[in-house]
């Protein structure tokens, strides 16, 4: 969803008075909900009952000039055909996919593999004719940051400090339990101060609290404690941001804080994190190898199998990676030591 936000922002500065609306599967759409280039965000569940479903067509029954979707799915191509009277969707260019030409007035090439998420959606803007705008629009207002400056028990305006996200989604994405450990020591060391952030489901904070506990005491914990739009917030004061494969290393990417994203089976063309300035229309990483491009750094895990581009070793989404279960808190620690000019 982030990475669609070139998207919108592309139709926003090309048609700025527009109304442009986004419909998304709910509890997703806190990423969104301060985005400036958005009027309106519609949630829908991903499991809608009968009636609902009904009303939500019928709110949207072609109510638009022009409708889009940046996915390749049945319900979001569906979606689009029954609100727009025209519609722009993705092809891949597989049979399996070709009904949904007779519902898409144009379409976009949709690449699984090769292409970068941002410049795939960013197909679409060729098909309409008008210029493409590469940023991954991050935003919040004046009382997230008057809730960040509340919630922390230090001031971000004196104090250095770096945002370190413990926990991605899924299992297969995890960093291990003592590089997270080495990297707050080795931060402490050069009197930064980590912050761990991370949501509030019960098991993340389980997990994230477990490893807190043997970190130096000057981290703090804000796990559960801030929303999406406050993390954003945060994280644009830090010094840097180390994390997996996850929304909020997109949105430090973003911010222009300076990242170190940890990155083991996953596709780093398709889904390495967008950086700031990035403005051209060729992907910002290879298929392979540890590669720094503006304020990121791609840390990818060793070995001849990566990028697997699997759920894991065990081809799960609670499977861990022994491409990232054997990556050293060094090579973290000398990556930031890179982006920060620091000197041990």
């Amino acid at each position: 969803m982030l990475l669609s936000t070139p998207v919108i922002r592309s139709l926003r500065l090309a048609w700025p008075q527009a109304e442009i609306d986004v419909l998304v599967f709910e509890h997703t759409e806190g990423v969104l909900l301060r985005n400036p280039d958005i009027n309106r965000v519609i949630t829908v569940p991903a499991r809608p009952g009968f009636w609902q479903h009904l009303r939500l067509i019928l709110s949207l029954l072609r109510r638009y000039d022009l409708a889009l979707t940046t996915l390749l799915g049945d319900r979001p191509t569906l979606y689009a055909w029954i609100a727009g009277k025209t519609r722009l969707g993705m092809q891949d260019g597989s049979r399996k996919e070709h009904w949904k030409q007779h519902l898409l007035t144009r379409w976009a090439k949709f690449d699984h593999v090769e292409t970068h998420t941002v410049l795939t959606n960013l197909g679409l803007m060729d098909v309409l004719g008008i210029q493409r705008n590469h940023e991954v629009v991050v935003a919040w207002n004046p009382s997230d940051e008057i809730a960040v400056a509340e919630a922390l028990p230090f001031d971000v305006r004196t104090e250095k400090f770096a945002v370190l996200h413990l926990s991605p989604k899924f299992s297969y994405k995890m960093w291990h339990r003592n590089g997270w450990i080495e990297l707050a020591q080795w931060l402490d060391k050069n009197a930064i101060r980590a912050v761990l952030t991370g949501s509030s489901a019960p098991d993340e904070q389980a997990y994230v609290g477990e490893i807190f506990r043997s970190m130096p005491t000057s981290a703090v914990s804000m796990v559960g404690k801030l929303s999406l739009a406050e993390s954003a917030c945060l994280i644009s004061r830090a010094r840097c941001y180390v994390g997996p494969d996850t929304a909020l290393t997109h949105m430090a990417a973003a911010l222009g804080t300076p990242t170190v994203a940890l990155f083991g089976p996953s596709n780093p063309v398709k889904w390495g994190p967008w950086p700031k300035g990035y403005n051209e229309d060729r992907n910002p990483y290879t298929m392979r190898g540890t590669q720094r491009v503006n304020n990121v750094v791609l840390l990818q895990g060793e070995g001849d199998c990566v990028p697997c581009m699997e759920e894991g070793c065990d081809r799960h989404n609670d499977s861990l990676s022994a491409c990232l279960q054997k990556l050293p808190a060094t090579r973290a620690i000398d990556a930031l030591r890179e982006l920060l000019k620091l000197p041990y």
